[in-house]
């Protein structure tokens, strides 16, 4: 569940010493920031809307890949996310 919104601090606080949920959990958090910053810049007008779209497109086909990869109890990178994620330091 941690890639559905801001599902993803749960993990963070509470499954601190399992590493399977924390790898997940900190790529749910990239996902969730970036989809937090495409709502934000969606009020810019004209461009904001297209951004929204793709972001929400791109954002949500990461989520899903996620979702699919942690239930299949796989710890698979999701490209460029799992970048940003490794940097997380708890």
């Amino acid at each position: 569940m941690s890639y559905l919104f801001g599902l993803c601090i749960i993990p963070l606080v509470f499954k601190k010493e399992n590493n399977f949920a924390l790898f997940h959990a900190k790529q749910g958090l990239i996902i969730f920031v970036g989809e937090v910053a495409i709502i934000i810049i969606s009020v810019i007008p004209t461009v904001g809307a297209l951004i929204f779209k793709l972001g929400f497109l791109i954002f949500g086909i990461a989520s899903l890949f996620g979702m699919i990869q942690a239930l299949g109890g796989k710890s698979t990178k999701i490209p460029v996310i799992s970048d940003f994620a490794e940097k997380i330091s708890l």
